[in-house]
């Protein structure tokens, strides 16, 4: 009787794939950084007010992974970036595999900057290298406190958290402070910042990580 480890034998795949593109993008000096969060926690509206104040630093690209429709990387794209859409068909996050494709459309010498917008889940998209130097992930207060226990991969995975519409906080029961206690509880080193795509608070924070991040791993 043979076993056959479908699972497995996919994640390695993608474990080589992605260590390609991680190589392929340092090579060329672009970095990388992976939004993920569940559906409508606010990652396209945070690319929408990120890109306008980094646009004149850094040249910057975006990769957008939706299951249907071009809607997001229209909204992005109206900004004056180069964006290019992935459709996955159903299947629930990227992979290396559509991102490598990707990569090689791409003139990167040309590139400071990539952002890789994630479909929209808080399980599948954590389990998938995609060889980006950072993953990056979005809670919104409207989703409630008790995420970080109930995806703990989302968090143990991502090195930055940002909370999201912090204009909410009066109308939500969301405890904070909790959810950056669970959060911490389970990946001592993640970072924390608290903003609002719609107002503005937080995003010069946000700013400020980004051009740190990109200072530190041209340095490296």
């Amino acid at each position: 009787m043979h076993e056959v480890h479908v699972g497995e034998d996919l994640r390695e795949r993608n474990r080589e794939i992605a260590g390609e593109n991680r190589e392929l993008l340092r090579k060329h000096g672009v970095v990388s950084l992976n939004l993920m969060s569940a559906p409508g926690a606010g990652k396209t509206s945070l690319l929408l007010r990120t890109i306008p104040l980094l646009k004149e630093k850094f040249r910057i690209c975006v990769i957008e992974g939706d299951i249907q429709t071009r809607r997001d990387a229209e909204r992005v794209g109206a900004l004056g970036i180069r964006v290019y859409q992935i459709q996955t068909g159903g299947v629930c996050h990227l992979d290396a595999a559509m991102v490598h494709t990707v990569l090689h459309q791409l003139d990167l010498d040309s590139i400071d900057l990539l952002f890789i917008e994630n479909v929209g889940n808080l399980v599948c998209p954590a389990e998938f290298d995609l060889g980006e130097d950072s993953r990056v992930m979005l809670l919104s207060v409207s989703e409630g406190d008790d995420k970080p226990k109930k995806y703990p991969l989302m968090f143990l995975e991502s090195r930055l958290l940002i909370l999201n519409k912090l204009d909410l906080l009066p109308h939500v029961e969301f405890d904070a402070d909790k959810a950056k206690a669970e959060a911490r509880d389970l990946n001592p080193y993640i970072e924390i910042l608290e903003i609002s795509c719609k107002t503005g608070e937080g995003i010069q924070n946000w700013i400020t990580w980004i051009e740190n991040f990109y200072k530190n791993r041209e340095v490296s």
